[in-house]
């Protein structure tokens, strides 16, 4: 394919003016290391969501159209000089691939460290001003592409990424064999924390949320399930272990109130992580809960390196990957399906575009 050719990508102008449009194809790999993707499926995140609605997610903020999405997988097209995956394998035109968004550097204080997702150099697709994966093709590079097995399919490949948000969370909360916990959120990472959670032992279970469709799918895998527009999940969590609380609470909805709520239910000495991102920037907690119970915080940034272990839970069928999609688009179809998805309406969990 020539670069005069066009392709579609789906890009946001501002607050919930997302446009699907022809631009030109982006080329041939053009540096050492680099690919050309063709995307085949992308997840719509809650921080998609987030920057769908407001135009901005924390206090980065869109200055020009710009492509939305980061949960995706592809199939190679051509490779450039020296392109190796993200094991270290020279990379093979037509391998199917998950790819992880963050570009690292490599190179800076915190990724010497074993921290690439704190890098202070970090590129993020779909987070101004790099562009994301809702589009024909795009070049990344190599290193973030990690092969997967005809197993996980196409939409798969893409949920590895929320997949491994989830394992980063429960890496974070460092659970024993029946450590109790509380998740709040039912959302995609909200579901995928669970079912790692009870594959690492955890029990009881509880996990709280507005909608009872989600709700249903998390009784499936297993948790106690609370719907908190319906009763107090701090209550039902405190009667539940005769007023102990639980070792870990896990926030993993929209960063509000819920954080509170989140620390409330946590046992004295407990461990309270935060993966949910506020829409307003600005986090609230009552200081007395968190000091009188001597809570240690943990805030999850993202996930580091959780694609290996992601591909084996898939493959492997310990975790339900594909189960929690609840509705598939086509890319020209990308504005009805954040419209959709914002509403949090017609029961939906997970959504997927297909490129």
């Amino acid at each position: 394919m020539g670069i005069t050719e066009t392709m579609l990508a789906a890009r946001l102008y501002g607050p919930e003016d997302l446009r699907v449009d022809q631009i030109p194809h982006p080329g041939q790999p053009k540096k050492v290391g680099q690919v050309l993707l063709r995307v085949t499926a992308v997840g719509i995140c809650g921080s998609d969501l987030h920057t769908y609605q407001d135009g901005r997610i924390g206090d980065t903020v869109i200055k020009q159209p710009m492509i939305l999405g980061h949960e995706f997988g592809g199939i190679v097209e051509t490779v450039g000089e020296n392109a190796k995956d993200g094991n270290f394998m020279p990379l093979i035109p037509g391998t199917r691939v998950a790819v992880e968004p963050a570009q690292a550097c490599g190179c800076c204080e915190m990724c010497k460290h074993g921290h690439p997702n704190l890098c202070n150099r970090l590129h993020f697709c779909g987070l101004f001003p790099d562009n994301g994966s809702l589009s024909h093709y795009m070049l990344i590079p190599g290193n973030t592409c990690y092969p997967v097995p005809d197993h996980i399919d196409n939409a798969g490949a893409a949920l590895l990424e929320p997949l491994g948000v989830g394992i980063h969370a429960i890496d974070l909360a460092k659970i024993r064999v029946a450590n109790s916990v509380a998740i709040i959120g039912a959302g995609a990472i909200g579901l995928y924390i669970l079912q790692l959670a009870r594959l690492s032992g955890a029990d009881p279970i509880f996990i709280s949320d507005k909608l009872d469709w989600r709700l249903d799918y998390a009784k499936k895998y297993g948790a106690i399930t609370i719907n908190c527009d319906k009763e107090d999940p701090v209550e039902i969590v405190q009667k539940a272990t005769n007023g102990r609380g639980v070792d870990i609470a896990v926030e993993a909805a929209w960063g509000d109130s819920s954080v509170q709520q989140a620390a409330e239910m946590t046992r004295l000495g407990g461990k309270l992580i935060l993966v949910g991102i506020p829409g307003s920037d600005q986090m609230t907690l009552k200081h007395s809960t968190l000091r009188r119970r001597g809570l240690t915080i943990c805030m999850a940034r993202r996930s580091k390196h959780t694609y290996p272990r992601a591909i084996e839970l898939a493959t492997s069928d310990k975790i339900d990957l594909t189960g929690i999609i609840s509705h598939r688009f086509q890319l020209k179809e990308a504005p009805e399906a954040f419209g959709m998805n914002l509403a949090y309406n017609n029961g939906v969990i997970k959504v997927i575009i297909e490129i």
